[in-house]
């Protein structure tokens, strides 16, 4: 999954959009896009979103914070119709994810589901920046890692995250320290949500940027930017020609710790470089 296309659970119409673009994965989003009174209306919807014809798309549903005491009734309207995923705002640390597991082992219990993927938003607060490097193994349904520049910038009380589209520096500490704690816990960094609507070519460098430093998708909130992120976390054609030839050079030295490829010394972590290269093809 290379794009997730936040789409407000309010609103039939959008996701009706959303549904028919590109995005590879729609976050149906109960938290900030959605009035507090709108709430309970908003969990009918996406309840009936779930229920429709997915047309091969992920669904991932972010719930309200742990904090807002809405968690479990977001879960109870949402678990029995099988999303793909939920996505945890505001997520401190580990106890949090714990929480989270333990409320969907209970969900999945019930209506018999298998185990159902988290997709945690771990840059929110200030005190969250310092367990990123804690999740490695806390809970097996913890299959990415967001971060996000908004409510960092609330928490710390940040006058602005950024200026001329480059972030300032704690914003940055943060995305770096989301990367590394993600790869530590071997699951996908996901990249922000870019603000700037109309700049299509700063959207499409800044997804680049990121899949160059390692960030495995990215999240939308306009549906003009799909097109541009999928393109940025496409493999290109000379990428995948390199890993083409690692693999096969390796399957033809299996005892080989190094192997030499165009003149040059190609090892183990280009074999793992390869796999991923090869594995983040577009879907067909």
């Amino acid at each position: 999954m290379r794009s997730f296309l936040f789409v407000p659970g309010d609103s039939t119409r959008k996701f009706a959009k959303a549904l028919g673009g590109e995005a590879d994965a729609l976050i149906l989003d109960l938290e900030d896009s959605v009035a507090a009174p709108a709430k309970d209306q908003a969990r009918v919807c996406v309840a009936e979103m779930l229920g429709a014809d997915r047309g091969g798309k992920a669904l991932f549903v972010r719930v309200n914070a742990l904090d807002t005491g809405l968690t479990l009734t977001d879960l109870a309207a949402v678990m029995p119709h099988a999303p793909d995923g939920i996505v945890l705002p505001k997520c401190e640390g580990p106890d949090d994810l714990r929480q989270l597991a333990h409320y969907l082992a209970a969900f999945e219990a019930a209506h018999d589901l298998r185990q159902t993927r988290i997709l945690a938003i771990v840059t929110e607060t200030a005190g969250s920046l310092f367990s990123l490097g804690q999740y490695r193994e806390v809970d097996p349904r913890l299959w990415g890692m967001m971060w996000g520049a908004e409510d960092l910038a609330a928490s710390l009380g940040a006058r602005q995250n950024a200026e001329n589209g480059v972030y300032h520096e704690p914003f940055r500490l943060a995305r770096n320290l989301c990367l590394a704690g993600a790869a530590a816990a071997g699951v996908v960094a996901v990249d922000t949500i870019c603000a700037t609507l109309n700049d299509l070519d700063a959207l499409e460098t800044e997804a680049r940027i990121a899949r160059r430093d390692g960030f495995g998708a990215k999240a939308v909130i306009h549906p003009n930017h799909v097109a541009p992120v999928n393109r940025a976390f496409q493999p290109t054609e000379q990428e995948l020609d390199w890993a083409q030839k690692v693999l096969d050079a390796f399957a033809a030295n299996p005892n080989a710790g190094v192997v030499n490829i165009d003149g040059q010394m190609i090892d183990k972590p280009h074999e793992r470089a390869a796999r991923k290269i090869l594995a983040a093809r577009a879907p067909t």
